[in-house]
């Protein structure tokens, strides 16, 4: 019966009724055709959805990355990345991708990364003489990089679904994140030396230059230092460290008089706006991943996937599979609500590491945000550099198969997530 359920869900879906209704809708509808299970589940469990206090960190470490942008820390940010790299041939391509690693320790989500540091890389890279469809493309493909290394949304949706720590998740994303980022610098540069891109090269900056632009930097550049530093100590926890970094920028803000009374309100407003879809969309998947649980579609899918085979390579590769397509027409919370709870059982029965697992079901998501139709990244960045769709998808192919070969490397090379958070932590 539960084919019922999926099914109604993917009509739904097809109709282009938002995800955030579709899940509880087909959710009630399955169970008044099945009868197996009392109605009321649907509102016990969207209540009991919303129970964890970890989540309290993602809206904590959003209004961070909001007041930083408010402040106007994204334009130091990328002054400094100019300095480090602008005079490498791809230029302030890499700039984007460096001051997007930096950045990525103040927000944890792509979409604001996108949003606010991209809407300064954009205006810079235009300003530089790069095309407008390339600048939005890299400005979207280095926003990943963001929810990998810590702080990530993301992560903590998966770790308080997979019931595993979230300082080892955060550990984990810092090598491959640092990876994933040369991995792009390098397609920035065969882009820019194949002539693929016109990318005009700034020149070398003096070290007096650079001292300068680190030194406005580095209020910002402390913020990433107090979240690791809190992860590696265990002296905080992940909340905690949420609120530290929001009431560290508040403070630079006002301190260098470059947050107002109204920067502040606009930071709060699009917080507000952003957490009330992302809990719209947990509260409303809640009761769809217990009608799976309950209907006991795990051991089914334990019980399909052996029968492929019981090598945990090859089901690494089935599920990544399965999930790059989903990551193309469904929201990337919606998915990880769903599949958390069945893939996770079955794959840590197998031996394989729910944190290494974490880190692969991240980058998997991620990479959906790039991929249409459904592609969040690429209408985000269609509205920020106000260019067309089409150019935009065409700019970024090139990055598709590097990212691809990322994906493997850290599907099956699980040392590259899980030395950092074994060393310190001693797992």
């Amino acid at each position: 019966m539960i084919w019922i359920l999926l099914l109604i869900l993917v009509v739904l879906v097809l109709l282009e009724m938002p995800i955030a209704l579709a899940l509880p809708a087909s959710a009630l509808a399955y169970l008044f055709i099945a009868d197996t299970v009392p109605p009321m589940l649907v509102v016990q469990r969207v209540a009991s959805g919303l129970e964890s206090y970890v989540l309290l960190a993602i809206p904590l470490f959003i209004l961070a990355g909001n007041l930083f942008n408010s402040a106007g820390i994204a334009a130091r940010i990328f002054d400094f990345a100019v300095t480090l790299v602008g005079h490498i041939r791809g230029s302030l391509g890499h700039v984007n991708i460096v001051a997007s690693v930096i950045f990525s320790g103040m927000s944890g989500v792509a979409q604001a990364d996108a949003a606010g540091l991209g809407a300064v890389e954009v205006r810079e890279m235009k300003r530089h003489g790069f095309s407008a469809e390339f600048s939005a493309a890299i400005t979207a493909v280095s926003s990943i990089i963001g929810p990998i290394i810590p702080p990530s949304g993301i992560m903590i949706i998966y770790a308080v679904l997979a019931d595993v720590s979230v300082p080892d998740l955060f550990l984990a994303g810092i090598v491959p994140g640092v990876v994933m980022s040369i991995v792009l610098m390098g397609v920035v540069y065969w882009l820019a030396k194949t002539g693929r891109i016109d990318a005009p090269v700034l020149p070398r900056q003096k070290p007096k230059d650079i001292g300068v632009a680190f030194w406005r930097a580095l209020p910002a550049l402390l913020a990433p230092v107090l979240l690791i530093g809190g992860i590696l100590t265990g002296y905080t926890t992940p909340t905690q460290l949420g609120a530290l970094t929001a009431i560290y920028a508040i403070i630079l803000g006002f301190a260098t008089k470059d947050l107002t009374m109204a920067g502040l309100w606009q930071a709060i407003r699009e917080t507000i706006s952003t957490c009330g879809v992302l809990v719209f969309i947990i509260a409303a998947a809640t009761p769809f991943s217990a009608i799976l649980a309950i209907e006991g579609v795990p051991g089914d899918l334990a019980r399909i996937l052996l029968s492929i085979s019981d090598n945990p390579l090859v089901l690494l590769l089935i599920v990544n599979i399965a999930l790059l397509i989903f990551g193309c027409v469904m929201d990337t919370t919606a998915i990880l609500l769903v599949a958390v709870p069945v893939l996770v059982p079955v794959l840590t029965s197998m031996g394989i590491d729910p944190v290494h697992f974490g880190l692969v079901m991240v980058i998997n998501l991620l990479i959906g945000t790039l991929t249409p139709p459904f592609g969040i990244l690429l209408f985000v960045m269609t509205e920020v550099a106000k260019v067309e769709y089409r150019a935009l998808l065409r700019q970024v192919a090139p990055f598709y198969i590097p990212l691809f070969g990322f994906l493997i490397l850290i599907t099956y090379w699980p040392s590259l997530s899980l030395t950092l958070p074994d060393l310190v932590f001693g797992r």
